[in-house]
């Protein structure tokens, strides 16, 4: 067969680009250290790649809403874990200030530790992120949740939201507790309703006030406050808030259980003639009220030994609430802690997935070295050889035989 010159290096041509070629597909499977780089160098290899990397790409994006979402709960358990620490120094405050042989002037320094408490306590239930965003306020981060007033009370202007991200294909975890869940959502120590004591000269509390039976509570009609009036010791009248009278007991008994339109109320003490209190329903106390209460009693305490029935009352009250309110936050601080645990337990689970997914996506990809050097010097030498071929032959003519 005839050859030409354009033909011979048009051949010769192609034979070294492909040569060149497959040397430098070696030097790129040697430099990644990747024997799998295109569908073309295992099409199966590349496809199960596909997944591996795709499972891989997930673990990391929970890994970093992983690292969130621990940040949050962290936040959120170191900051019940302050609000615990203050409430507890609050009560040791109420405790001083009920020494009967305090001054005026030792009851004004105890009100105003007392007041930089709720201070303090305010402070933590607006505290905010990382990114600025408030952690107690719901799903409203952009404003502080809790707003202090001028006479001490304490509103709420977050919402319910919970904010949740996803650590694993089905696990969402909490990022953040609301700030009524938080806050204001205190179980009243006494039960459904808080009392108000008009006169109270023996003394008497009410220990207990509860709706047993909801079926025949009815808190609409007249009105849902009840006044209990003692006419004697043992003689009782409770009307409604309209005025009406809801029962009439004689005989009364320390001690005994008074029920009336579904509810319970125990009291405890020996009243005397005149005794008088309402109840009006408060099934949830605030932290922020209690803290008002506590530092409005110490600012009112009386000195210097003085008996007044009634500041025992209210102390022995407030101190049953604190306690109510301490063991709250403490329950929101499990939540806290039950998050990092889940999160702790999520984190080694993408651990362990994460080396078996590298395990396997290396015994496809991974590259053999020995094998792969003595395939690039074999490419190798057969380019040289192309190389030195081509250089030889397209030299040669008809006057190297004359």
């Amino acid at each position: 067969m005839r050859v030409s010159t354009s033909q011979f290096y048009i051949q010769n041509a192609l034979q070294l680009s492909n040569k060149q070629a497959g040397v430098q597909e070696q030097v790129n499977y040697i430099s990644s250290g990747k024997r799998v780089l295109t569908a073309k160098d295992d099409a199966v290899s590349y496809s199960t790649l596909a997944g591996y990397k795709n499972d891989l790409a997930s673990i990391e994006k929970y890994q970093r809403n992983i690292t969130q979402a621990q940040n949050h709960n962290s936040l959120v358990e170191t900051s019940m874990k302050n609000v615990e620490g203050i409430m507890n120094q609050l009560k040791d405050l109420m405790l001083q200030a009920n020494n009967g042989a305090r001054s005026k002037d030792d009851l004004a320094s105890i009100a105003q530790q007392a007041n930089h408490s709720l201070q303090q306590i305010l402070d933590i239930a607006n505290t905010q992120d990382e990114s600025g965003g408030y952690v107690f306020s719901g799903f409203q981060t952009e404003k502080a949740p809790f707003v202090l007033q001028a006479d001490n009370s304490v509103s709420y202007r977050g919402d319910q939201g919970s904010r949740e991200i996803q650590i694993a294909k089905n696990v969402m975890i909490e990022t953040n507790q609301a700030g009524d869940h938080v806050f204001e959502k205190v179980t009243n120590a006494i039960g459904d309703f808080s009392p108000t004591y008009t006169s109270n000269t023996s003394g008497i509390a009410v220990e207990r006030a509860v709706i047993t039976n909801r079926a025949s509570h009815n808190p609409v009609t007249p009105a849902p406050n009840y006044t209990f009036n003692f006419t004697s010791a043992t003689a009782l009248t409770i009307t409604d808030g309209g005025g009406a009278v809801i029962q009439n007991i004689t005989g009364y008994t320390p001690g005994q259980t008074i029920a009336f339109n579904g509810i319970e109320v125990q009291l405890d003490g020996k009243p005397l003639p005149g005794d008088n209190f309402s109840l009006a329903p408060d099934k949830n106390v605030s932290v922020f009220e209690t803290l008002k209460s506590a530092i409005d009693w110490i600012k009112n305490k009386t000195t210097e030994g003085s008996d007044v029935p009634q500041e025992q009352v209210d102390f022995n009250r407030i101190l049953k609430q604190l306690n109510g309110s301490m063991n709250h936050l403490t329950a929101r601080r499990a939540e806290a802690g039950i998050n990092l645990q889940t999160i702790e337990r999520q984190k080694d689970n993408h651990l362990d997935t994460q080396l078996y997914l590298n395990s396997g996506k290396a015994s496809i990809e991974d590259l053999n070295f020995a094998k792969a050097i003595s395939t690039f010097e074999q490419s190798k030498i057969a380019l040289q050889a192309a190389q030195q071929t081509f250089k030889q032959v397209q030299g040669l003519s008809l006057f190297n035989y004359i």
